[in-house]
């Protein structure tokens, strides 16, 4: 007799976006569908923050309170004098970032609405440019949405601090215990926090859990982790399968295990997962099916963890069998997933990180992997980047008209390391001959390929927003990063874009190997420079970190650092600290570089010497060798 057919069930575990669903378990639930087995999804991210603010759950919240002892902070004290205000507006509120009010933006505007607490101290720290309105420099004088987008969004943000302050000190809404799981070698801390008792939020996620196991009745549950962040309650959702039907297999996969897992050897891993599997999940899911079924040994599982029943210890199976070819993984699919419940945030004023955020976004991939795999701060080692595989642009826009019928969104964000511009070329001239009227943003390099010409042919098909690396913004260490680009070239790329009427954010780094001071004083000059000239109107400065896959990683010396020693690993292993001799405070500069940053979004300062924002932090910095018109240069050497 032939076992029973799979039913597998695909978690997003909290937590992850909460504007849109991660793409995870839309592309491994289109691919299993597309081989015939039965698949379905949940958003449990989603489905507990939706549990955690309601009337409901506020009620529970004040009764958690009631619990703890005397003094109970600031935050909670403030919550407890309006818990009225907060239950009258709580599911208003929501409806109005799901879509489904959006008259109450005039009240939530006006600012006499919702109950206002810590978080909107942050509004006083807004440039008053008019004399008036603090927000106005944000919105405008017609932004009512946005503005009460952004007030409703703190004002959540304040719900989540008295649940971190009362609940659960780990909790909130992106990066969730992450500390239990980042870069942390040993199992301990996390084991340590799953045998605590389950706290309100914990018991909240356990019923999601069991709710969606009536419903659906799986045989397998997948549950993939994107983040760090997104570890602890994983493990939750496990333990509450288990210990509900052991039987129910349980598979652990996602950008955190591809990344930080790949050296597992902790067996009370194996207490909540049955398996662990590394990399583009479709073909070790193929192999633990067939395996499931009796159909293959179990040491035929490819890229799979398992423990020894005997031994008690990991052991990592793969068995050499190709790949899924990326033409051939399926379309993903939304269904199951509840597109009118997301909410539109509005937190960060960041005009590339407002799209992260705000809106529903149907999440797609021009190409597997990356066509350049040359950065020496990048995974380049990782099959994520490594293996690059780009689909037709008939497959392309096929799979773009089966995400509108189903979800009724026209917007596309493409979720690529870097989408290749000979795909996006001809994905752009499939969509205008279509006439395919949609939005779409992604990552991609900032190369001379992106011609003008392309950057308006990649408008009229709909592109609003593009991301690349200027990292350091310093031509020597942009060749030692093997980044592939110039300051000059990444200048005129982005004035194409510009032009074309595309937003163009840039991903700024700062504390890399051998970058000294001057260099970070050089590199925030051609930044202003940037901006002045209308070339990018967007950025983010983030700290260089050396990760055990990257090139950095495993030559340092080629880069003049040496790697502080790692402990013992049992459990995740990617960031690793390491020794600059140049000693400089890269902390410390990155205060002045992201206060610059902040105020060159807006407009502020562009004239300024760039010394001014090192003496706002108590520094004195060298003048910067870079031109004045260094940009400007470039840009009239390329009309």
């Amino acid at each position: 007799m032939s076992p029973a057919p799979q039913r597998v069930l695909s978690i997003i575990p909290p937590m992850t976006q909460l504007n849109t669903p991660y793409p995870s378990t839309a592309y491994l639930t289109g691919f299993l569908r597309s081989r015939g087995v039965f698949a379905v999804q949940e958003d449990l991210a989603l489905a507990l923050v939706l549990k955690l603010l309601s009337r409901d759950g506020l009620l529970a919240l004040r009764e958690a309170i009631a619990a703890l002892p005397l003094p109970r902070g600031d935050r909670i004290e403030a919550f407890e004098q309006r818990f009225d205000d907060y239950l009258l507006s709580i599911e208003p509120v929501l409806a109005f970032l799901q879509g489904r009010d959006a008259t109450l933006m005039h009240r939530i505007a006006g600012r006499a609405f919702l109950p206002e607490g810590p978080r909107f101290e942050a509004l006083d720290a807004y440039v008053d440019t008019d004399g008036g309105d603090p927000m106005a420099w944000a919105f405008g004088a017609l932004g009512v949405h946005d503005r009460a987008r952004h007030l409703a969004t703190l004002y959540l943000n304040d719900i989540a601090d008295v649940l971190r302050d009362a609940v659960d000190a780990r909790f909130e809404f992106v990066r969730y215990g992450e500390q239990l799981a980042a870069s942390q070698p040993s199992f301990e801390p996390l084991a340590a926090a799953l045998a605590e008792p389950p706290n309100l939020i914990d018991r909240r996620l356990h019923d999601l859990t069991l709710h969606a196991l009536k419903r659906h009745a799986p045989t397998i549950v997948l549950v993939s982790v994107p983040f760090p962040g997104a570890v602890y309650a994983a493990f939750r959702i496990a333990q509450t399968i288990k210990a509900q039907d052991p039987a129910i297999i349980t598979v652990l996969g996602g950008g955190f295990v591809n990344t930080e897992l790949r050296e597992l050897s902790e067996p009370r891993v194996f207490d909540h997962f049955d398996f662990v599997t590394l990399d583009a999940g479709e073909r070790p899911l193929l192999a633990l099916l067939d395996h499931l079924q009796g159909k293959r040994s179990r040491s035929r599982l490819v890229r799979s963890f398992v423990r020894d029943a005997e031994t008690k210890t990991v052991r990592y199976i793969n068995f050499a069998e190709a790949e899924v070819p990326f033409a051939d993984t399926g379309t993903p699919t939304w269904d199951g997933l509840p597109l009118d419940r997301y909410l539109s945030l509005l937190d960060m004023l960041n005009p590339m990180h407002r799209l992260w955020s705000d809106g529903r976004w149907n999440k797609l991939t021009v190409a597997q992997g990356c066509y350049w795999k040359k950065c020496s701060f990048c995974d380049v080692s990782l099959d994520y980047i490594a293996r690059y595989e780009a689909a037709g642009a008939t497959l392309l826009a096929d799979r773009i008209e089966a995400a509108i019928a189903e979800t009724g969104h026209s917007g596309f964000h493409f979720v690529d390391e870097a989408a290749p511009p000979k795909s996006l070329k001809a994905l752009s001239a499939e969509l205008q001959r279509r006439r395919l009227a949609i939005s779409w943003w992604g990552n991609i390099r900032f190369e001379k390929t992106f011609t003008p010409a392309l950057c308006r042919q990649l408008a009229a098909s709909g592109c609003i927003a593009i991301s690349g690396g200027l990292e350091v913004a310093s031509d020597r260490l942009l060749a030692l990063m093997n980044k592939g680009v110039s300051v000059d070239q990444v200048a005129r790329v982005t004035h194409g874009f510009s032009d074309a009427g595309i937003l163009v954010h840039a991903y700024l780094m700062y504390g890399f190997p051998t970058q000294t001071v001057h260099d970070t004083v050089d590199a925030l000059e051609l930044v202003r420079q940037l901006f002045a000239a209308g070339c990018i109107q967007s950025g983010f400065f983030h700290r260089f970190a050396c990760t055990v896959h990257s090139p950095v990683g495993r030559d340092p010396a080629a880069y003049g650092i040496t790697l502080r020693p790692l402990p013992p690993t049992r459990f995740a292993r990617n960031d690793v600290g390491f020794v600059d001799p140049s000693g400089v405070d890269h902390d410390r500069l990155g205060l002045a570089l992201k206060k610059a940053l902040y105020n060159y979004m807006h407009g502020i300062g562009l004239d300024q010497d760039v010394r001014h924002w090192f003496a706002d932090i108590g520094m004195t910095v060298p003048r910067t060798r870079v031109a004045r018109r260094r940009i400007a240069t470039a840009l009239a050497s390329a009309a």
